[in-house]
């Protein structure tokens, strides 16, 4: 099996995970993944199902935007997709949802604040909000990559949803996922603590690098 139809299997198979994880309702979300010796972006069709999505359906890319192969329009969203391939050195998959709980902070421009030890192990500290982009051109990668924060993998971009990004399109996944167990944590907590009086506040900068390096190479894991 060659490799960009290795990285079509995985596009796939992360698409169909989004409504597994509850990360999307209807067709509101995509997942790209990138082969950065080729120079060509795997992403899913727009506004077609995930119940009859098949590996057929996918559509490539290259950075120009030119289609290269697949019958079907590329996701709305693959300006965007391509912006952050271009951008972030390294990442091999972007995905974007609208999952309920990080899109509620999107609502409310609020970043996702470091809580708890968890958040700080995978991003370092908060999720990033934005202020709100339009659509139109590169004005949402533009708006992404001014808030961006390396070794984060996800934003919060304002008013709209998440966009999350990694190494491979599994991974960019995760973090989606990852985000919305986090704003879910937040959210609950941030309401709990105004429902006694008590004000919830980040954790330290200082304890937030403590578990950050544990958790990325300092005995977190096998070896």
């Amino acid at each position: 099996m060659d490799k960009l139809t290795r990285l079509r299997k995985e596009v796939l198979k992360a698409n169909l995970s989004l409504p597994k994880w509850g990360l999307v309702v209807s067709t509101q979300g995509n997942v790209s993944g990138f082969d950065r010796k080729k120079g060509l972006v795997v992403i899913k069709p727009s506004g077609v199902s995930y119940s009859r999505l098949k590996l057929s359906d996918l559509v490539t890319l290259n950075l120009a935007g030119e289609k290269i192969s697949g019958a079907n329009k590329p996701s709305v969203d693959w300006p965007h997709h391509l912006y952050l391939y271009r951008n972030i050195p390294g990442i091999g998959g972007v995905v974007h949802t609208h999952s309920p709980y990080a899109t509620a902070f999107a609502a409310a421009g609020i970043p996702i604040t470091c809580l708890t030890t968890g958040q700080a192990d995978i991003f370092g500290g908060e999720i990033p909000v934005t202020s709100y982009a339009d659509n139109q051109a590169d004005n949402i990668g533009k708006t992404i990559i001014k808030a961006y924060r390396p070794g984060c993998p996800a934003i919060i971009l304002g008013q709209h949803g998440v966009f999350a990004f990694d190494e491979s399109p599994e991974k960019a996944v995760l973090a989606a996922k990852l985000t919305e167990y986090f704003a879910q944590i937040n959210l609950f907590g941030l309401l709990l603590g105004k429902a006694v009086g008590r004000n919830v506040r980040p954790i330290p900068e200082k304890e937030i690098q403590k578990w950050l390096r544990r958790y990325h190479g300092g005995g977190y894991g096998q070896t």
